[in-house]
């Protein structure tokens, strides 16, 4: 039912956005059974994006290395969504877990200085490559796992927001949340449907409002997070995680029905 109603979501806020004249993409999940084999792993690396695709398990692990911070600039951006798009027509993937190959960040959010002294064709252009971006990894048909190795505020929240499941290093110096208006930005209403999707209404409204930034013991109280973990277990956690999910009898049926 959990699931349901998330896909039910992501289709509700997709058709909001049809009205802008955004699109995502939605198909059929099929489960695979695990099974670790080396030299049916392959790799694609872009300057910014690495991703590693195993075979025999039809998981891929989409690693985010672009120092300092991980910003999410429009370069990163596009090769981000071209990545995910080419995971998505990939029929041998079923499972994408992003994490970060930076110490102590998941990404920093969105690169302020797209934005500063920019002219507002290239605003424009920036802010339609977050939403592709948002679009692609909340609408995906694939199952998704934020593997949170480090702090995460802003566009990197969102980004982890937009994965089915989040798991978090358990580390009370790492935070996460919406902060934009601690910046002077107003969040976005597709900003705001996610994290209420996700935390509920109040406690959205709150975290918007005063541009909250959570610990990690506090994400997991509020729900921000599902599940917190010693930083040296979550991506091996999230490995975990994704077979249990890919093994759920009906999730096949959940994501064409839809």
């Amino acid at each position: 039912m959990a699931t349901l109603l998330r896909h039910s979501a992501k289709y509700a806020l997709s058709g909001r956005l049809a009205r802008l004249g955004m699109h995502s993409r939605h198909g059929g999940l099929q489960c695979l059974q695990p099974c670790l084999l080396p030299h049916q792993r392959s790799a694609s690396t872009g300057s910014k994006i690495l991703v590693e695709m195993d075979n025999s398990t039809g998981i891929a692990v989409l690693t985010m290395k672009s120092p300092p911070v991980n910003s999410l600039s429009l370069d990163f951006l596009t090769e981000f969504s071209i990545s995910l798009e080419k995971l998505e027509l990939d029929r041998g993937c079923r499972g994408v877990i992003l994490t970060s190959a930076l110490p102590k960040i998941f990404s920093a959010g969105l690169d302020i200085m797209e934005m500063y002294g920019k002219s507002p064709e290239h605003c424009g252009e920036f802010w339609k490559a977050v939403q592709e971006m948002w679009l692609r990894l909340y609408g995906s048909s694939m199952i998704t796992i934020a593997a949170i190795n480090g702090s995460s505020p802003a566009g990197g929240c969102l980004m982890a927001l937009a994965c089915d499941y989040r798991i978090m290093a358990e580390n009370p110096k790492y935070s996460i949340g919406l902060n934009e208006t601690q910046l002077g930005i107003v969040a976005p209403f597709w900003f705001k449907d996610t994290l209420v999707n996700t935390v509920g209404n109040r406690a959205a409204e709150l975290s918007l409002q005063l541009g909250l930034l959570y610990s990690a013991p506090d994400a997991l109280r509020t729900g921000l997070v599902d599940l917190l973990v010693p930083e040296d277990k979550v991506l091996s956690t999230a490995s975990q995680t994704m077979t249990q999910w890919l093994a759920i009898p009906g999730e096949n049926a959940i994501g064409s029905n839809l």
